[in-house]
């Protein structure tokens, strides 16, 4: 699986993006997919993900109510919707895929991962 992130930007405090990542390779609904973050100085850390069948979520607490994950299965697609952005959201975001339909929270648990895309909120 080949993923491919994309959407990242510069936006101001307030502000919103969608980031998109694509994936290649068949039977894309039996896998979870997940968004990490990683802001300089400080450890990648899980934002979202959602399983490959029923669509279950899973979100850190400090993206709850401002953050969206959804997935077009049948684009090979993941989205993570972000609303009501803040400057410490600012970090690069990674997309990640795992072999298995469900939710992983952790980075270990993840077989494949995109390249990032930085995110810049301004104050």
């Amino acid at each position: 699986v080949q993923l491919q992130a994309s959407g990242g930007g510069l936006v101001q405090a307030g502000g919103s993006l969608r980031l998109s990542c694509a994936a290649s390779g068949p039977t894309f609904s039996s896998y979870g997919m997940g968004w990490f973050r990683q802001a300089p100085g400080k450890d990648r850390e899980s934002v979202a993900a959602i399983s490959g069948s029923d669509f279950s979520t899973y979100y850190r607490g400090a993206v709850k109510g401002r953050f969206t994950i959804s997935r077009d299965n049948a684009k090979n697609t993941v989205y993570l919707r972000m609303t009501s952005l803040k400057p410490e959201d600012t970090a690069v975001y990674y997309c990640a895929a795992v072999a298995a339909d469900g939710i992983v929270v952790f980075s270990a648990g993840y077989n494949y991962w995109g390249q990032g895309t930085q995110v810049t909120v301004s104050s």
